[in-house]
């Protein structure tokens, strides 16, 4: 069995990792800013990098899964700069004090399908160098704040994942009412492509991950991505509603400025490393994991 530090803990997918993880037997250790209450908890403070790498003693691995939400507030320069700092203080906090304490030996680090920008209709691997977007210049800040703990000879795996599929938050929890109430549709021209992957198998991932020796990125994302108009319609069909009222493109950009941009584009993200080290996914389309999401 293993012992797990865990930031993020309180998040969609943290609740759920940290569940699993007791279910396998494992034990957690999760990080806190507030003063910790509880005896599985630690506080830190990675707004000024302060860890005490004694926190770390005797785990085995960290996974990092701390950051702003970039979807919850508008893009203003003030929350853009939330937006990094959430993530490259909280990696380089943990990445550090990993490299001071001698240990732990892995790090699993989240980052996101955004790091290659607009790919258009091109597939794309984990090899696949960066884009120019906003968010994909925060992806590249946040994989390479884990250097501390690749200098120290730590395995660091940076976790782009694409878009989560839960009841319980993320993306289905805005589009489930628009979708319910009949007033969805495409977004833009709808041909974008979404690297969509179930709660599940994201968890799975994370689980396979801290107990195979995989190198660095991972595209956490399901194997068979859609086109946004693909999704709305699917999204549609499971929960009996039509989707033929489309958002066009300028509209989006009124109501979520700069956001939009991430909004109008996507990723035709494949997870060929999980593939070749021989991970199975639980929901190999779109619609066993819609399904899954909001039925289970």
């Amino acid at each position: 069995m293993m012992h797990v530090v865990l930031t993020g803990a309180s998040g969609l997918i943290g609740v759920a990792l940290r569940r699993a993880l007791h279910s396998d037997g494992h034990s957690v250790t999760t990080l806190v800013r507030r003063a910790s209450d509880a005896q599985d908890e630690r506080t830190w403070d990675p707004s000024h990098h302060t860890l005490d790498p004694a926190v770390l003693a005797g785990a085995d691995a960290v996974v990092c899964l701390s950051g702003a939400g970039v979807g919850d507030h508008r893009w203003t320069d003030n929350y853009k700069q939330t937006i990094i700092s959430s993530r490259v203080d909280s990696v380089t906090t943990v990445a550090t004090a990993m490299a001071h304490a001698g240990g732990p030996q892995t790090l699993l680090s989240a980052s996101a399908v955004g790091f290659y920008g607009d790919t258009g209709d091109r597939t794309v691997e984990e090899d696949v160098p960066a884009g120019d977007s906003f968010l994909a210049r925060v992806c590249t800040q946040w994989e390479a704040a884990a250097q501390p703990a690749r200098d120290a000879g730590i395995r660091v795996n940076t976790l782009r994942t694409g878009l989560v599929l839960s009841g319980d938050g993320g993306l289905l929890k805005r589009l489930k009412p628009i979708v319910s109430a009949g007033v969805a549709g495409k977004l833009g021209s709808g041909r974008q492509f979404m690297p969509w992957i179930s709660l599940a198998d994201e968890v799975a991932a994370i689980r396979f991950l801290l107990e195979h020796e995989v190198l660095g990125p991972v595209n956490l994302t399901g194997p068979q991505p859609v086109r946004n108009a693909e999704f709305i319609a699917t999204l549609g069909k499971v929960l009996h509603r039509p989707t033929i009222v489309p958002t066009p493109g300028f509209a989006l950009r009124i109501a979520l400025g700069e956001f939009a941009v991430d909004v109008l584009t996507g990723q035709r993200a494949m997870p060929a490393a999980l593939t070749r080290a021989g991970f199975s996914f639980q929901h190999t389309d779109l619609d066993s994991a819609l399904r899954w999401a909001l039925h289970r």
